[in-house]
Order: C-alpha cells, then sequence, then structure tokens
C-alpha cells in the first residue's frame, strides 16, 4: 500500500477547497470515509482492503491539509464502518455529523451521493463533495480535478437543456449496447463540481449531465465492456424489459455478483428496485482518463453511462439500497431521433 504523497495532492487539495467547495474561513468543514469494516476484513481480498484503507488514509491528510490551510475553521474527521454497497444508509450519527458542517468532503469506498443522508443534509444547507472510489493520483497536475471547471459547467448545462427538452433516449455502442426509453417529464440535472451555493452538491471530480428515465421504458440491452468496471475480465450483458433488468449474461464474477445483489427470480421490492434502470448520464470532463474506476470513468467526455438501482435523488419515484453505473465507451446516443454523440464524438 503506497501513502499518497503530500507533496503531489496538495494543491488540489486547496484547489478543491477554495474552487470547487468555496470554503471560507470561519466555516465548519467535515471529512467523511468509511474503512472497511469486519466483514470486509473476513471476505474482501487483501488488495481490495489496500485499497479502500489507502483512501481512508487519503482523507484523513486532506483533513489535515485543511487544518493547516484554515486555522480559523473548524475541522472534522468521522471515519464510519463501510456499509457495503453504494447507497448504502450509512446511519444517523454520519447523517447528525454532516448536518453540523457547512462543507462536507466524502472520500469513501462506498457513495453517499443517493442516500437520504446526503439529501437531507444538503436540504439543510450544508455544501457536499460526494468521492466514492476516489484516487490520490486525481488530486495530480493534469489530472481530472485540475480541469477548468467553469468550461466542464457551460458544457454541462448545455447538455443538460437538451435532455430537459427531449422525449425519448436510443443509447448504443460497437459492443452491442441497443437500449431505449422515454424522457418525457424528465429533466436535466448537472454535476459541475462547483459547490459554493448553499445546499449544493457534487461528485468530485465532476463533470456530467444525467436524467432519471422514465421507469417501466427501457427495453433492450446494456453490454458492460472488460475493462470497463472493476474487476470485469469479461463483456457482462444486462437485458432489460419495461424498465427492468431481467437477465444478466457473462460478466464472471462480476457478473455473479450482480445475479446475487439482483435475484432476478425474486418479486420483492427490495429486489425489483436494485432491478430499475435509473440513469442516463453523459461525461464532460476532458481530463477524466481511467475506465474501471466507475467515479472517474462516468465523467469521461465522449461516454454515456446508465445506471440501475435508486433514482428518487434525481428526479424519479424508485427508491432503492443500490445504484450502480456502467459506463459505455463509443456510444452513439440519440435524443427524438437526433444523434447527439456519434461514436464518443459530440454532435452539438
Amino acid at each position: 500500500m503506497a501513502r499518497p504523497k503530500r507533496e503531489l495532492i496538495e494543491e488540489g487539495v486547496l484547489s478543491m477547497l477554495r474552487l470547487n467547495m468555496g470554503l471560507k474561513e470561519g466555516e465548519r468543514l467535515l471529512v467523511v470515509t468509511d474503512p472497511p469494516n469486519l466483514a470486509h476484513w473476513q471476505e474482501a481480498d487483501p488488495w481490495e482492503l489496500m485499497s479502500q484503507l489507502e483512501r481512508s488514509i487519503l482523507a484523513k491528510m486532506v483533513a489535515e491539509i485543511a487544518k493547516e490551510a484554515f486555522p480559523h475553521s473548524t475541522v472534522g474527521f468521522y471515519p464510519y464502518p463501510s456499509v457495503g454497497m453504494h447507497a448504502g444508509k450509512p446511519g444517523e450519527a454520519v447523517l447528525e455529523r454532516m448536518r453540523q458542517a457547512d462543507v462536507v468532503i466524502a472520500i469513501t469506498n462506498h457513495s453517499l451521493s443517493h442516500t437520504d443522508a446526503r439529501a437531507e443534509a444538503t436540504k439543510a444547507g450544508v455544501r457536499i463533495a460526494s468521492m466514492p472510489g476516489f484516487l490520490a493520483r486525481m488530486f495530480h497536475p493534469g489530472g481530472p480535478m485540475a480541469v477548468d471547471y467553469h468550461q466542464v459547467a457551460a458544457d454541462t448545462e448545455r447538455l443538460a437543456e437538451l435532455i430537459t427538452a427531449a422525449q425519448r433516449a436510443i443509447v448504443r455502442s460497437p459492443a452491442g449496447t441497443d437500449i431505449r426509453f422515454s424522457l418525457a417529464g424528465r429533466s436535466g440535472g448537472v454535476d459541475t463540481g462547483l459547490c459554493t451555493a448553499k445546499g449544493a452538491w457534487s461528485n468530485l471530480p465532476a463533470g456530467e449531465a444525467y436524467t432519471a428515465p422514465v421507469e417501466g421504458t427501457a427495453e433492450g440491452i446494456i453490454v458492460v465492456q472488460a475493462g470497463w468496471y472493476p474487476n470485469l475480465t469479461e463483456d457482462m450483458t444486462l437485458h432489460f424489459h419495461q424498465g427492468l433488468v431481467v437477465r444478466i449474461e457473462g460478466g464472471g464474477k462480476v457478473g455473479e455478483r450482480f445475479k446475487g445483489l439482483l435475484k432476478l427470480e425474486s418479486e420483492e421490492e427490495i429486489y425489483k428496485a436494485r432491478r430499475n434502470l435509473a440513469e442516463l448520464g453523459i461525461g464532460t470532463n476532458p481530463n477524466a482518463k481511467q475506465p474501471d474506476n466507475v467515479l472517474e470513468a462516468e465523467k469521461i467526455k465522449g461516454t454515456v453511462h446508465l445506471a440501475i438501482g435508486d433514482n428518487s435523488h434525481m428526479g424519479g419515484t424508485v427508491t432503492a439500497d443500490l445504484h450502480q453505473d456502467f459506463v459505455i465507451p463509443e456510444p452513439d446516443l440519440l435524443l427524438d431521433d437526433k444523434l447527439v454523440i456519434e461514436g464518443g464524438e459530440w454532435r452539438i
């Protein structure tokens, strides 16, 4: 396990706090992270544990840098046991600490983005950066944090307007993705990375326009390519009918894991909710590059991502304990039969 090097991340950390989060002297900053719980220590492989521990150490270093740079601010650091999946509930203690802050930096292994804790904290006016899967090198010069966020914001807002105006969408890819769904009545959202307004929140690194497809309308397949999801060594195909995953093919161990999470044979609401097509997203960050880190991959300019599970925090009606993104490289994206992206190149 390599300890993050402070000299390589410090400038990026300070830029995040000042530019992305607008942190001011006297404000309360909280850095949260989710180190492995006891079950992870028993079940996870050593490399996964090392990655999770490195992320929590990075979070601690971010808090230390902030304490030194903002001596008149209250800087807190709060680790809590990992919940094991994206959108899993982190617990009341996490929510209460977040509510007491002005700014929260969440450098976590499992995402807080699509949780009631994040939603309640932003409703209370807290500014939040949700950074699940974040790596120290993302702070390095030339990395996805070192981008012109004002240009990213302009591009993202333009795409969100196209999404809002559209009634339907089609996504295709050379690997075989071919899926269509309704967007009627749904608005485009923006993840610009600029969280200076009260109650604003974003992923970091940022750069995506997104929306929740209309529930029950998705028909077709998503092919997740090997190398475009952590530990995915063979393509995985998700089949959709009436908005839900009905079959999973391939994917090796990753495919088997998702079969277990979705329990395709079950009619229980918890599993049906996990199978929902939850999101259409469009990456807008030109510095994002790494395909097998979902946080970064979904921001890659020219990609599209599609998610399953919870969409209740982005304008949809499905509440789930899972929100999982799958990134599609070199896609065609059609909005109302007009090519917006062709082979990964923008046509707008």
